[in-house]
């Protein structure tokens, strides 16, 4: 109902049990299930407004952000043309310009910033976001992990990527990169940093001494055979 056909209502009510011979009618509507705003992308939920809020409430309210959520927000409003677009950045002196008012009905939309994914042997294994407006190269994500470890296998890195349904598979000679010899390639959107695994690393690291010396007799007992 509309509130002019509830004041009505209530109304005829009165009026058909006997309470008032003309009662005027006002109803006010102080919170509605209906008044809420609705969050998409990274974020999402149904967020209720009585009267209005503000957009950091509404992104708390919604989970808050995600490593993967943009801190570019843009906001849909009816009987607005344009759509909102808010960058919230990451200076809080700028915080209070980025907290505008959202109203009910507003669409609240959080877009993924795009992620490199680094795997293997690395200190921290993770997604990490990349900046819109610098590019990242292979190298500073391999800082961001935390840097390679011991058994990281550096002749053989490898970076997927995806184009459409598409995947192909960059290799990587990470210690030439390392040493200047190759070019540090620029990472995209969705791309996959894969470091392998050295075997012999690993079992030298997880075995210790006598597992290296047990290793370097056993490789030196297969060329005497052999030879």
């Amino acid at each position: 109902m509309t509130l002019h056909e509830a004041e009505h209502l209530v109304a005829s009510r009165l009026i058909e049990a006997g309470m008032y011979r003309d009662p005027q009618v006002t109803i006010l509507v102080t919170e509605s299930p209906n008044q809420v705003a609705t969050v998409i992308g990274e974020m999402h939920g149904l967020i209720p407004i009585p009267g209005k809020k503000r957009l950091f409430d509404v992104l708390a309210g919604a989970g808050g952000f995600t490593q993967t959520a943009s801190h570019r927000i843009t906001i849909l409003r009816a009987g607005v043309n344009q759509p909102i677009v808010v960058d919230m950045g990451n200076d809080p002196a700028l915080s209070e310009a980025a907290n505008i008012p959202v109203f009910s009905g507003d669409t609240v939309i959080v877009p993924r910033v795009g992620v490199v994914y680094v795997m293997g042997s690395v200190k921290l294994q993770s997604a990490f976001p990349l900046n819109p407006t610098t590019p990242l190269t292979l190298m500073q994500a391999l800082a961001l992990a935390g840097g390679y470890v011991f058994e990281s296998k550096l002749d053989d890195a490898r970076i997927i990527r995806t184009n459409g349904t598409e995947r192909t598979m960059i290799l990587v000679h990470l210690k030439k990169t390392l040493e200047g010899k190759e070019p540090d390639p620029f990472l995209q959107a969705d791309d996959v940093v894969i470091i392998p695994t050295s075997t012999i690393r690993a079992a030298i690291k997880n075995g210790g001494i006598g597992t290296a010396i047990g290793l370097a007799t056993s490789f030196v007992y297969f060329t005497t055979v052999n030879n």
